[in-house]
């Protein structure tokens, strides 16, 4: 499943009309002078738009981010669990909307425990980075719920692309089902941007 943008800054210029004297004359004009310019918000083609190559938990805990694309309506994470997937149908890390899905596993038969077990400690407050060649967006968590497998699409807006820009972290959580192969729920995870891309 899934992540930064750096706005330019447009800054207001000042202009100041310095003291003058007419030709022929003692008096001076009076001295005038512009008020700065408001700063005002770069417009969205200005911002810093990358797909996430790696990603930064609390405690600096790093992992490799890879494009996951979806099959058949399965999100295909990487099957090596220290990695994890950056849906390639969501945003880019750093655009004005939509949701940076990024998912992994909790765990394996096979490997062991994956990278997104971490985040069944994370917390609200906690902040997370992601980078991408030579940019780097950080996200504060603003959420984290335990949403039912099958209501995962419908009721979680995790896969939402539509609101403000925000970073939605998946893996699963719950009640582990052998005979049903895997967990009956996933952890989402939501952090909202920190400032803008660099």
């Amino acid at each position: 499943m899934t992540v930064l943008c750096l706005l330019t800054c447009l800054c207001g210029c000042t202009a100041q009309a310095g003291v003058s004297t007419p030709s022929g004359g003692d008096e001076p004009r009076a001295e005038s002078s512009v008020a700065p310019a408001r700063q005002g918000r770069p417009a969205a083609s200005q911002r810093i738009q990358f797909i996430p190559e790696h990603l930064t938990l609390p405690g600096s805990a790093g992992a490799a981010v890879h494009p996951a694309a979806t099959v058949d309506g399965l999100l295909r994470v990487p099957e090596n669990v220290r990695h994890v997937g950056w849906w390639d149908g969501s945003a880019h890390a750093g655009e004005a909307f939509g949701s940076t899905v990024i998912a992994g596993h909790v765990d394996s038969d096979t490997y062991g425990i994956g990278f997104f077990a971490r985040l069944l400690r994370i917390k609200v407050g906690d902040t997370v980075t992601l980078r991408g060649k030579s940019h780097r967006l950080r996200y504060r968590v603003a959420s984290v719920k335990e949403v039912p497998k099958k209501a995962l699409a419908t009721q979680s807006q995790a896969f939402q692309q539509t609101g403000p820009h925000r970073l939605v972290l998946i893996t699963c959580t719950g009640n582990f089902h052998r005979e049903q192969g895997g967990y009956d729920s996933n952890l989402v995870v939501v952090a909202k941007p920190v400032g803008s891309a660099r």
